[in-house]
């Protein structure tokens, strides 16, 4: 409902006239750009903490006028963010032509699917390097890659939460999803490091843990052999000092429900979760390869708000699938309507090569899939102020994430950074801190934000 992709970008500023008298002042500066999803924002940090722990600087999309090296991390999920990518490479390619920065390296999705075409139309990049090609990038950069370790993470969040990869890759088969090509077959990681990075985010003062994967729901199954989700729940919410931790990109079929029990348990355990669906029609599941159907679905919703009480559901849809037809869009909409989702996003389809869908015709007019995505938005947008008015006059627990003057920011539990629903509020003489929890009566609702008063 909040902003799902970022626009395209442009150079900064700094890239201008006193950018080579600056890159000569320090040469081996690094400046690193992240572009899609948090996953990426992920391995951003990842090779930023293995660049400072090896003594080079670096910076994260910044101002900076004096670093010579960049590193562009790419999205190549759908068209527009493949387009997004390209167009900030390019963009960097000229600077370098230009003498403005002395080396320019690509990685992520993009250089992981189209390494030798990048290589072929761009060759001013200096390198590029695959998802799973962190070594190889890091030992470019003069760094010692035995630096990057667990835990050693430099956070571009605001510093009171924060991401954690839980799981890299995908063995689903959903048939227009390009991830398992670029991301590789699903592999979790232990437990105890987990644990470990999460016990030295809380020491840094990270209060909140926003658990990311390709699908988090299989965590554990190559790993022990059985779903250990659960597990891996308690054992951080155990954590001193994480006070609220989140889940993402659940995946419907085969959903582990010992999950729940810890959830409505577990009072750090935050009663929210992020469901992608993509669609409710039998017909367009089964050509989707989803692996469920309209009825198992209805069925695992149920369950969830049965088990956990007050829980906030989030999914995601794709408008536009080839076939879909406007009985199918029809039926989306009345299920959305019967659904009341509490956030709700949409993506129009996007015709992705070597994946099973593409061997389909594309037959829904891009401007049709416009049409079809804003109607969906606009229903939830109803539904979305409904459920927000319905909670003026109650009392709910926020954290703060930003605070100027007496006015702040914050979120309630069934709100995540970017995407989600925001609150705002004066603070009168209260001291309240960024990263502080807040009990806030709410004033006045609208249909993504809360006006609220600190109890």
């Amino acid at each position: 409902m909040r902003k799902e992709n970022a626009g395209a970008r442009s150079l900064p500023s700094s890239l201008g006239a006193g950018a080579m008298r600056s890159r000569l002042r320090r040469k081996g500066k690094v400046l690193v750009v992240t572009l899609g999803c948090s996953k990426n924002l992920y391995d951003s940090e990842v090779l930023m903490g293995g660049l400072k722990a090896g003594g080079i600087e670096v910076e994260h999309e910044s101002g900076s006028r004096d670093a010579s090296i960049v590193v562009i991390n790419t999205c190549g999920f759908i068209a527009s963010a493949k387009a997004e990518s390209i167009d900030t490479i390019l963009r960097y390619g000229e600077a370098k032509k230009k003498g403005l920065i002395s080396k320019l390296f690509v990685t992520g999705c993009l250089s992981e699917r189209y390494k030798r075409d990048l290589e072929r139309d761009i060759p001013e990049v200096d390198g590029y390097f695959g998802t799973r090609e962190l070594p190889r990038l890091l030992e470019s950069l003069q760094a010692d890659p035995r630096h990057a370790l667990v835990g050693e993470r430099l956070l571009t969040t605001p510093r009171h939460f924060a991401y954690l990869k839980i799981s890299e890759g995908c063995d689903r088969p959903c048939s227009f999803c390009a991830i398992p090509l670029m991301r590789g077959r699903h592999v979790s990681r232990p437990i105890r490091d987990l644990v470990a990075e999460a016990r030295h985010l809380a020491r840094a003062g990270v209060r909140e843990l926003l658990l990311i994967a390709q699908d988090s729901t299989y965590y554990g199954l190559d790993l022990y052999g059985k779903r250990r989700l659960a597990d891996l729940l308690k054992a951080l919410s155990d954590v001193d000092g994480i006070g609220w931790i989140r889940l993402h990109y659940a995946y419907p079929a085969g959903f582990p429900m010992d999950v729940l029990d810890v959830m409505r348990q577990r009072p750090n355990i935050c009663k929210y979760l992020d469901l992608p669906l993509q669609h409710i029609s039998d017909r367009l599941l089964a050509s989707m390869r989803r692996g469920t159907t309209k009825a198992k679905t209805d069925e695992l919703i149920v369950s969830i708000r049965d088990r956990v009480p007050g829980i906030a559901l989030r999914t995601s849809l794709i408008a536009g699938y080839p076939g879909e037809r406007r009985k199918d869009h029809e039926e989306l909409l009345e299920w959305v309507r019967a659904t009341r989702f509490d956030r709700l996003g949409v993506f129009e389809y996007s015709h992705e090569e070597d994946t099973r869908a593409f061997s389909l015709c594309d037959d829904v007019p891009p401007r049709e899939k416009k049409r079809r995505a804003e109607a969906v938005l606009a229903l939830q947008q109803g539904i979305s102020r409904e459920i927000n008015e319905a909670k003026v006059g109650r009392t709910l627990m926020i954290i703060v994430d930003g605070r100027q003057g007496r006015r702040f920011t914050g979120r309630t539990e069934h709100d995540s950074p970017e995407v989600d629903n925001e609150v705002h509020g004066d603070a009168g003489k209260r001291a309240l801190r960024v990263g502080d929890f807040v009990l806030v009566r709410v004033a006045a609702a609208t249909e993504y934000d809360l006006s609220v008063e600190p109890v």
